[in-house]
């Protein structure tokens, strides 16, 4: 353990410093003041169902579910009430629940087990959420170990980021183009120099990746005008404005959205580039800047295809049964190219493709910059 200790000495206080940065966030709360509804949600199991108020319409249904219903939790756990859940015809939106399925209710305070009826809102997943996570935890440890466990903590430390810092500044009307930079530049760094450490290569893959992703940007800033796109075909922006957020400029945060999805991939491809450069200067010490370079444009080129179509799938299967509808309408190409939808996702996808293009070279002359001559002391 004495050995494991002094050996991981530099990667143990990294994990331990951002797990301290983990729990801080957790306290963060930047959010906007709003009025809650009086109540509370609880987890509850559904009892009986009454589906005699559902109205078939064609594919659809409308009407609703009379439930008795058990809470789980709570100040009312144990206590039956009746539920209803409301159909309103929406698929992506109506549910059907079943004897024994595991709910959320809404509660309202002063509710009368018996008496007052409550409102069935949706299936409880949040045990299989935590689940999911717990797998997908301790695979990426036992195959990563030590570096599956930073990993592992920068997946959760960019949560936070998003949810608790991202989010709440851009509804509170800053800048989202500036608040999705400032995003980006900190968790690539946390990512990166979790993973990589705080050294030359690092240094590299974490200025490639901000110079491609300020590219991406400024592309999009000038793309997102040229092809009349408002941001309003992102999901749920007109329900953001209903909600009292009219203020806000759906195209910012459409070009904001941008630069926080194509990160990822070009923060992988920065660190392919600089660790394939960390390897040649590991093995070649006496390697002149200027073949460093060339060989890492030489990884670049051999990566930068199979990345950037894995891009495009990533977008494509977001929009896959936008492209079977056109499909199944017959829709010329001239229409479907010019619709909106089809046009918000094709400016993202080049535009990310932009940036994997770019970080290759730009992580190549960041590793002649940080690499030669240093990595031999790291």
């Amino acid at each position: 353990m004495r050995n494991f200790i002094h050996n991981n000495k530099g990667d143990l206080i990294m994990i331990a410093f951002f797990i301290a940065m983990c729990i801080a966030l957790c306290f963060v709360n930047l959010r906007p003041e709003v009025q809650l509804q009086p109540g509370s949600k609880e987890r509850a199991v559904v009892l009986e169902v009454d589906n005699s108020g559902i109205m078939q319409q064609g594919i659809l249904m409308a009407g609703g579910q009379k439930l008795k219903i058990k809470i789980l939790s709570g100040e009312y756990t144990g206590e039956t009430f009746d539920a209803y859940n409301q159909l309103r015809s929406q698929m992506e939106l109506d549910k059907l629940f079943q004897p024994g399925d595991k709910i959320l209710a809404s509660v309202f305070h002063g509710a009368k087990p018996g008496v007052s009826v409550i409102n069935a809102q949706d299936h409880y997943r949040i045990g299989w959420t935590f689940f999911l996570f717990a797998l997908f935890g301790i695979l990426l440890i036992v195959f990563g170990g030590i570096t599956g466990l930073k990993a592992l903590i920068s997946f959760v430390f960019s949560c936070l980021v998003v949810w608790n810092i991202m989010v709440p500044l851009c509804l509170k009307g800053f800048n989202p183009i500036l608040i999705s930079m400032l995003t980006v530049t900190i968790l690539s760094a946390a990512i990166i120099y979790i993973v990589a450490g705080i050294n030359p290569k690092g240094h590299a893959a974490f200025s490639g990746t901000i110079l491609g992703v300020t590219a991406s940007s400024l592309m999009a800033m000038v793309f997102t005008g040229i092809f009349h796109l408002n941001g309003a075909v992102m999901p749920y922006s007109q329900a953001l404005y209903y909600s009292g957020y009219a203020h806000l400029n759906l195209p910012q945060i459409y070009i904001g959205a941008i630069s926080l999805a194509a990160s990822g991939a070009v923060m992988d491809l920065a660190m392919d580039v600089a660790a394939g450069m960390h390897e040649v200067v590991t093995h070649r010490p006496d390697i002149s800047r200027k073949s460093l370079i060339a060989s890492g444009m030489r990884i670049g080129r051999s990566v930068v295809g199979t990345m950037t179509t894995t891009l495009l799938l990533a977008y494509s299967g977001g929009y896959l049964t936008l492209m079977m509808t056109f499909a199944a309408e017959g829709t010329k190409p001239v229409d479907f190219i010019n619709n909106p939808y089809v046009a918000s996702e094709v400016v993202k996808t080049i535009i990310g493709s932009f940036g994997l293009v770019l970080v290759a070279p730009f992580t190549a002359l960041m590793g002649g910059v940080f690499l030669p001559g240093k990595q031999r002391n790291v």
